[in-house]
């Protein structure tokens, strides 16, 4: 798999919108998989705090150095996410990517999954693209995304710190 633009509209994914641009509305309601992607010539300048949420008492805070060392140099997908329907039937892409924009607007979360987006300079211009996927599917594409993103770059995406178990 490619793991850029082109790679994952042939993936099925679409939206491909900036977080500054994006309108939730417009965002299915159903379950899948999203990833947050640099735009072209996205050089990465880390800052010292976060703009994410507190979580648990926890600041979400990571400093140069560690954030340096989970940079993947030449991707363009930074995270990999799922959207499944939780517990109560109600959540999916829409809320579970508007969790993570409001996560990022400095409001508490229900977890601090790619967490590191935030500490990004310009987190606003990266990009957001979803696919719709029945939820028995979720779990071990998320699980394939991520063993062949690390075949081709040794290491998960950015802001990726567990793998996705099938």
């Amino acid at each position: 798999m490619q793991f850029d633009k082109s790679g994952l509209k042939l993936e099925g994914f679409a939206g491909f919108r900036s977080i500054n641009a994006l309108e939730s509305g417009r965002i299915p309601q159903g379950t899948g998989i999203f990833a947050v992607l640099a735009p072209e010539g996205f050089q990465p300048r880390f800052l010292r705090k976060s703009s994410a949420g507190v979580f648990k008492k926890k600041d979400p805070s990571l400093r140069e150095p560690v954030l340096a060392v989970e940079w993947v140099d030449g991707a363009a997908v930074l995270y990999i996410g799922k959207a499944g329907p939780g517990s109560k039937g109600n959540r999916g892409l829409r809320r579970q990517i508007q969790e993570f924009l409001d996560f990022g607007q400095g409001k508490p979360p229900g977890h601090w999954d790619g967490r590191l987006i935030w500490q990004l300079a310009e987190a606003g211009d990266l990009v957001i693209a979803w696919k719709e996927l029945p939820v028995e599917y979720l779990n071990q594409t998320a699980a394939n995304y991520h063993s062949a993103f690390i075949e081709e770059y040794g290491k998960l995406p950015f802001a990726n710190l567990a793998r996705a178990q099938a």
